[in-house]
């Protein structure tokens, strides 16, 4: 009997610490797991703050540092380029919206000006209005004693004046837009160069060694075609105000030869 409770006593030690010895494992094998996730957690944290580090960049800071990767010596050029581009098309703007006026209205009140207060009734509208149309008028209205003959070739002569006028500086921004590709592709030529160097004193062609000169190149280039491209867009829209301005040039003239012939049958 003694026997038996000594033997149930030992294997209930033995089992005691068995479980123990199991709790124990199960315990470090937790804690290992644990230890991991955070560490998985950890990296995971650091990486959606590295994401959005990243994406919280500012454009400026953006491109500030591509034009430091691509040579700040002819991105200056480009960039120069870039702003005397845009403030010669920026004034253009400026000065085509100001000339541009409501001929139909202008036409209105000179007709109505010719008859009521004469030819100085309809200078005096022109005089008050902005723009290269009421210029127009006014050089074809103050010569109109001397016949329509006079009055068509003085709007003639006066409407090319108007004319170069409006197009004054159009050649300056054509010429920063073939400036800026041109600065792109020397300093893409040079930065090929300088990765063609490279691999010459090495003696070895490693991507390393001509990574560098290619990322100039292709920065250079880019920021050359989108200069082009931004002031390309405003010279097509000068253009094409220019040409709407001319337009309503012409058939105001004619228009106006018209009412001082009316004008002169009246009298």
């Amino acid at each position: 009997m003694k026997r038996l409770f000594a033997l149930i006593a030992v294997f209930g030690m033995m089992f005691f610490m068995a479980s123990n010895t199991v709790v124990a494992q199960d315990e470090a094998a937790a804690q290992d797991t644990t230890t991991i996730e955070e560490v998985d957690l950890a990296a995971d944290l650091e990486e959606e703050a590295a994401a959005t580090a990243e994406e919280g960049k500012s454009l400026h800071s953006q491109l500030k540092q591509k034009f430091i990767e691509g040579n700040p010596t002819f991105m200056s050029f480009v960039l120069i380029t870039l702003i005397l581009g845009l403030a010669f098309a920026i004034e253009r703007v400026l000065y085509l919206n100001l000339a541009t006026s409501n001929t139909k209205k202008l036409l209105s009140k000179v007709e109505e000006a010719l008859d009521n207060g004469g030819v100085e009734a309809a200078k005096d509208v022109c005089r008050g209005t902005r723009g290269p149309v009421a210029s127009i008028f006014y050089q074809g209205l103050d010569r109109a004693e001397h016949g329509i003959d006079v009055v068509e070739k003085s709007i003639i002569s006066y409407g090319g004046v108007q004319a170069g006028l409006l197009e004054k500086g159009l050649s300056w921004i054509a010429l920063f837009i073939a400036l800026a590709p041109m600065l792109g592709f020397m300093g893409t030529v040079i930065g090929m160069i300088g990765a063609f160097d490279a691999i010459q004193v090495a003696g070895d062609i490693s991507p390393s060694l001509v990574a560098g000169g290619i990322k100039v190149a292709l920065i250079t280039t880019v920021t050359g075609l989108v200069v082009a491209i931004i002031l390309q867009i405003f010279y097509n829209y000068c253009v094409a105000k220019i040409d709407s301005i001319i337009n309503n040039m012409e058939d105001s003239s004619i228009s106006l030869l018209d009412l001082l012939v009316k004008h002169n049958m009246k009298k």
